[in-house]
């Protein structure tokens, strides 16, 4: 059953003994003689070794008939991290399966088997070598582990997690809840002890290392004045969400908890029917599924400061990401800050939130694909930029192109390059922080060639041939190594 697992069961088990947090999301225990899984960095006693079995998945220790503990949560622990590699076909699957549960994805094995050119049959049978279960196997335990997270850490009613889970309906619901945990969402519920209080987090886990100071100083050097804040080790920010024919408006606070490998996210009430997708879209922002143990020993290579944990920043709205990329286009960041901030004030919608300095949400495709250009014209931005912005707009409008980890990457990379005003840089820029390419290498970049010495495209492009396939952490080590040289 087990495809690739990362260590063999003995060093697993001292894995588990030291608790030991870098294999977070990478390593399960299902211990039979009380019929949980565990986490690795759970706080309860250390099962005895014979009781042991290892999985490299939830959704195998579920499929083996183990429900998930109610102490450490497997639930919040960190997810897959994009791969280079002959897994990649069902790696993909496996993002689109989760994205699936938030009505971000085709759910139906064909449709989703036709998105990533292969047949079903052929996407089932490697999505089982590789994950040990089958695709609909693992949609389940995504769906019911959301679940388990909304039921205990939020208050919403039984019948609307149901259906933010990705059930259509309450009976299939409490059947499969059964069926999996042996217990009915109600006594999950009372078996926690308590109802959730209102102001309690969401809880999500990263593995360590995590260079939590170079993350909040990227995005505090590119918060846009209205939409984004950075305070201490908080991350607060509007965020507007489509959801069966409207548009939700709201804010989130996203507090970095260091000593737990957490952030702990609150949002507003108005969010509540998308959670489940918010919790997705501030894994992919914060990049949290990354797995420090692969891509720190390649960016060791890369010249400049040496700090572990280095992360891909992203964003939360795919779109609100790549226009803010296109407007960077030839300015310095404080310029394009600028320019970004001017766009949300004419076309933003405004919201209200706990926070003064949080004002608008950012306008969606829709909208900036009506505007008048000549309104957008106005806020300093040039012809060629304001063409490239509602080109973009209508193809995110119409559905053409979608911005975020499953989007096919070929597929979207010459999608965005066809469209004008946009070029390799802007098309690879996109990848790396709305795509979550790990691998996007904007080689022109004058900021890369001025960390790297070189004006030379080809030779820098060489020298990267050593940070493969994490060559777009390598960009924002460099990055960083410029604006936050100490």
């Amino acid at each position: 059953m087990i495809s690739r697992m990362v260590l063999d069961a003995d060093a697993a088990y001292l894995a588990i003994k030291a608790r030991d947090a870098r294999f977070d999301g990478r390593l399960f225990i299902g211990v039979t003689s009380t019929g949980v899984y565990c986490r690795p960095v759970c706080r309860v006693r250390t099962p005895r070794r014979e009781n042991c079995r290892f999985f490299d998945t939830r959704a195998q220790a579920e499929a083996a008939a183990f429900r998930p503990c109610l102490k450490c949560r497997p639930e919040i622990a960190p997810g897959l991290s994009n791969v280079d590699s002959s897994q990649q076909l069902a790696d993909t699957a496996a993002r689109w399966i989760e994205l699936a549960v938030h009505g971000g994805a085709p759910s139906r094995l064909p449709q989703l088997a036709a998105r990533l050119g292969v047949t079903d049959r052929h996407l089932r049978r490697i999505f089982q070598a590789l994950h040990g279960v089958s695709p609909h196997a693992y949609l389940t335990t995504q769906r019911l582990l959301l679940a388990k997270q909304l039921l205990t850490d939020t208050r919403q009613p039984i019948t609307q997690v149901a259906l933010a889970s990705g059930f259509d309906s309450l009976r299939r619901f409490n059947a499969a809840f059964v069926e999996h945990y042996r217990l009915n969402p109600s006594q999950l519920r009372r078996e926690r002890g308590a109802a959730p209080v209102a102001d309690a987090p969401l809880r999500l886990a990263y593995r360590p290392p995590y260079d939590v100071a170079a993350v909040l100083a990227f995005f505090a050097q590119r918060q846009v004045r209205g939409v984004e804040q950075v305070e201490g080790l908080m991350l607060r920010r509007t965020l507007g969400w489509a959801h069966r024919g409207q548009r939700l408006s709201g804010w989130l606070s996203l507090q970095f908890v260091p000593e737990r490998h957490e952030v702990h996210l609150h949002a507003a009430p108005a969010l509540a029917p998308v959670l489940g997708a918010v919790l997705q879209a501030v894994r992919q922002g914060l990049d949290l599924d990354a797995d420090p143990a692969r891509i720190d020993p390649v960016l060791a290579r890369v010249p400049g400061l040496a700090r572990e944990g280095t992360r891909l920043p992203g964003g939360l709205d795919g779109f609100e990401l790549a226009v803010r990329v296109v407007l960077g286009q030839q300015v310095t960041v404080k310029a394009a800050r600028t320019l970004t901030e001017r766009l949300v004030q004419r076309f933003g919608t405004p919201v209200e939130t706990p926070w003064p300095a949080l004002t608008h949400v950012f306008p969606d495709a829709a909208t900036l694909a009506a505007a008048d250009p000549e309104a957008i014209g106005t806020l300093g931005i040039v012809r060629q930029r304001v063409r490239a912005l509602q080109a973009l707009a209508v193809e995110v409008a119409a559905g053409r192109i979608e911005l975020h980890r499953g989007a096919p990457l070929d597929a979207t990379l010459a999608a965005l390059k066809a469209l004008p005003g946009i070029g390799d840089w802007t098309a690879q820029v996109i990848a790396m922080r709305a795509l979550a390419w790990p691998d996007a290498w904007p080689a022109s970049d004058i900021g890369l060639m001025n960390a790297l010495g070189s004006r030379n495209v080809k030779h820098i492009t060489a020298l990267a041939e050593a940070w493969r396939p994490w060559r777009a952490y390598a960009v924002m080590k460099l990055w960083q190594q410029l604006e936050n040289p100490a």
